[in-house]
């Protein structure tokens, strides 16, 4: 791992290198990260934000949309010059504006399993900010696929909720917490509406997962799953252990 600084990162970054449980051996850590972010838009955006700023090393954007009128309500990265362009190539510019020293890589492809298994093993980590069902599905049997780590976001109306999955541990997966998941299709923030800001806190909470993972913080050997309700302003957690009928941890292969 390399441990030499420059005199700029050592002041971009002196924030970091202050806590003691970071330390410049955690910012080395993250500095050699490199994490694929799957959805652009409302978890996406201050996600890729937070990573940027942190000084994750590589950062992989993956999304075929294009950036329109009504994303910017809550999508911050974007802005009105944007519309139009594709989310990737708005967001990578965006990243390299606000930190030249990361390499940010657009994919603008759909996800699908094949496109996962062409893109999820040149990464360490995961995140997954997609808005429907099908799509997380498809994330989580690719990380299971490439034993990856998934930092799973999603936001709908004034909820949040936040997982970390880490199926080459013995974790669960997506499908151990929605074992029905494939036959449901939740409404995603097109059909019912969402709280922008909402967005921004459960974005930010997923950078949080990402660097205890890449830097290795005490409480990351077991499965929580959070649930925020920004009217209460509470919340919840519960662990989450490995379904012992989930059939994608029996199959050698998992469907793409």
């Amino acid at each position: 791992m390399d441990m030499n600084f420059s005199d700029h990162e050592l002041e971009r970054y002196s924030r970091h290198i202050l806590l003691p449980q970071v330390g410049a051996i955690g910012q080395a850590r993250l500095r050699g990260a490199s994490v694929l972010v799957v959805g652009a838009g409302g978890l996406g955006a201050p996600l890729l934000q937070q990573l940027a700023a942190s000084g994750i090393g590589r950062i992989g954007i993956m999304d075929d949309d294009r950036v329109d009128l009504s994303n910017l309500q809550r999508q911050v990265l974007y802005g009105t010059d944007d519309i139009g362009a594709f989310k990737v190539e708005a967001a990578a510019k965006r990243l390299k504006a606000l930190n030249p020293l990361v390499t940010a890589s657009p994919h603008p492809v759909r996800a699908t399993g094949a496109t996962l298994d062409a893109l999820v093993p040149q990464y360490d980590l995961v995140c997954d900010g997609t808005d429907n069902v099908a799509t997380r599905l498809a994330v989580s049997d690719a990380c299971v696929r490439h034993g990856r780590s998934l930092v799973s976001g999603a936001v709908q109306g004034f909820s949040g909720q936040l997982a970390v999955f880490r199926p080459q541990k013995g974790g669960p997966c997506y499908r151990c917490l929605f074992p029905e998941a494939a036959q449901t299709e939740a409404p995603n923030c097109g059909m019912s509406g969402v709280l922008g800001a909402a967005t921004g806190v459960m974005g930010s909470l997923m950078a949080v997962e990402v660097m205890r993972e890449v830097i290795g913080l005490e409480g990351t050997d077991q499965t929580r799953v959070s649930l925020w309700d920004a009217l209460s302003g509470t919340m919840e957690s519960f662990v989450l252990k490995r379904d012992p009928a989930c059939q994608i941890h029996h199959d050698e292969r998992v469907p793409g």
